[in-house]
């Protein structure tokens, strides 16, 4: 697949390849068609992208700058760390830039609520913040294991009007949070949307949250070739879901120069049952309405997965990943909770920049990478959140 445009994907049935799809029942197939056609409708329309425009420049504070980690990179005494700093936007992560693209389509689409789920709290945080904006109920779903664990998210959250959730069943974290916030749509889906948190679920949503997030990949690219003169030779994201790799790996999926690594989370060790790493041992199945690769048991039940990052313990991954694994467009890695705490610190004190821990995955992968590699190789990391709101958590963990 050399010569394909990787850009044309998904094809008309939401499909990436082998991935994706609606595996759903018909009478859901007809809600998310719906979504379909009226993104499809005002996506394009000069009214909405100039409003989305214009929320990214004066709400958001896009663009995001591009910053050279120079002392990361000496110390790791090889090549050149840049991070794309997504931790600077307006609710400290890259979540908000598809939060306000689907809190404006369900205001276009008139709906009453929003629903959603949230890991790590980051994408809850973002969407409370676009439904707030626009004026429509939110209400976010949460195990109540990432509850305790992200309790300043929560707590804005609340600030910001939205309902939130406790999930108290199964392993209490994101993907019974999916579960719980399905449940609910499915109580009154032709008043409620989903907004989905990531690029997973059934089409449109791997598609249309790719492209909200797109704006990254679209900033890098300038960005880099405006700083070095080039591009970047690799674009490292930390991926759970993989909204935020998507992203800025869309700014360089044809240029077959640039390597792309996704990071997963190896939480204990990858020969543990305490990861959630899904394209390195997970295999082909489906989850919450589509096809992809899956940690899961013999009878095809997603398995319990962790990770010290709650945004990354989710037993599935976005079509696209799966996709670009197959195809070897991307490569995918994996860090354990030790060496994603340690860069979490390490970056905090070299750079004086907190990073969430779901970035600090993509830090430490870069930051080994970097070691065995000459000083004229430019690595580009996705820092796609800041650490707020693990920093007590850590502080705890580590005895600070």
């Amino acid at each position: 697949m050399s010569n394909v445009d990787l850009h044309q994907y998904p094809d008309t049935d939401g499909y990436f390849g082998e991935f994706g799809g609606q595996q759903i029942p018909g009478h859901l197939r007809k809600i998310m068609d719906d979504i379909c056609k009226s993104y499809l409708e005002i996506r394009d329309t000069e009214k909405f992208k100039n409003e989305l425009a214009s929320l990214h420049k004066y709400y958001v504070g896009r663009p995001s700058p591009i910053y050279h980690a120079q002392k990361l990179s000496a110390e790791c005494g090889g090549a050149q760390i840049y991070l794309k700093r997504e931790d600077l936007n307006h609710t400290g992560a890259h979540k908000i830039n598809h939060c306000l693209g689907e809190a404006l389509l369900a205001k276009y689409m008139n709906k009453t609520k929003v629903i959603a789920e949230t890991g790590a709290g980051q994408h809850g945080v973002a969407l409370a913040t676009a439904c707030a904006l626009v004026g429509i109920p939110c209400e976010i779903h949460m195990g109540t294991v990432d509850i305790k664990k992200e309790h300043p998210n929560v707590t804005k959250m609340r600030i910001l009007g939205a309902r939130v959730v406790p999930v108290d069943r199964g392993t209490q974290t994101l993907k019974d949070a999916v579960d719980s916030a399905f449940e609910e749509l499915l109580s009154n889906p032709e008043d409620y949307f989903y907004a989905i948190g990531s690029v997973v679920g059934p089409h449109p949503f791997p598609m249309m949250v790719r492209d909200f997030q797109a704006i990254v990949g679209q900033e890098a690219r300038a960005q880099f070739q405006e700083m070095t003169g080039k591009f970047p030779d690799y674009v490292v994201a930390c991926v759970g879901g993989g909204s935020n790799a998507m992203g800025i790996f869309s700014g360089f999926l044809n240029d077959r120069g640039v390597r792309l690594v996704g990071v997963e989370p190896a939480g204990l060790g990858l020969d543990s049952e305490k990861h959630a790493a899904t394209l390195t041992k997970g295999s082909k199945g489906e989850i919450h309405g589509f096809k992809c690769y899956v940690l899961q048991d013999e009878t095809g039940n997603p398995l319990p997965v962790y990770s010290v990052a709650s945004g990354l313990d989710y037993p599935g991954v976005g079509p696209q990943h799966c996709m670009l694994k197959d195809i070897e467009r991307a490569e995918y890695a994996a860090v354990t909770d030790k060496e994603c705490l340690d860069m979490f610190i390490r970056l905090s004190r070299s750079e004086g920049i907190i990073p969430a821990l779901e970035s600090s995955h993509a830090v430490a992968y870069a930051a080994k990478l970097a070691e065995t590699l000459p000083s004229d190789v430019n690595i580009l990391v996705n820092l796609s959140g800041r650490g707020d709101k693990d920093a007590d958590f850590v502080a705890d963990k580590l005895g600070i």
